[in-house]
């Protein structure tokens, strides 16, 4: 339930709508920066649009939808550390099963082929 007031909710959502215009025009300004300066050097444009892009995050990581975003990440982060990866040898046999079954399958396919291809040609002379 929420119990946030309907005020102070339409404030967090205006502010949080201006954080993301924020972050959206430093990207914008960087880009621009970035082809406008082409004749600079290129490590010093990248570096400029990293450290841009970098602002850009930060700012938008202080919104609702960033701080939802960044709960999602490290929610992510704990399942996958939860899943039992197979061992080497196990990825190797399933891998040598899967190459033995397509060799198999296409050589079905292929005897297939040539029976239907014998059957047409007899068909019609």
């Amino acid at each position: 339930m929420n119990l946030t007031k309907p005020e102070t909710q339409t404030v967090n959502n205006r502010s949080d709508t201006y954080k993301l215009l924020a972050a959206g025009a430093i990207v914008l300004l960087a880009l621009v920066i970035f082809y406008a300066l082409a004749n600079h050097s290129l490590l010093a444009r990248v570096i400029g649009l990293l450290l841009a892009m970098g602002a850009a995050v930060a700012i938008a990581l202080k919104t609702e939808i960033g701080a939802e975003t960044l709960e999602f990440i490290r929610g992510s982060r704990l399942e996958v550390r939860k899943i039992v990866w197979p061992t080497r040898a196990e990825t190797t046999q399933t891998t040598l099963i899967v190459i033995a079954m397509v060799v198999i399958m296409g050589l079905l396919l292929w005897l297939l082929d040539v029976l239907l291809f014998w059957l047409i040609r007899l068909i019609t002379g």
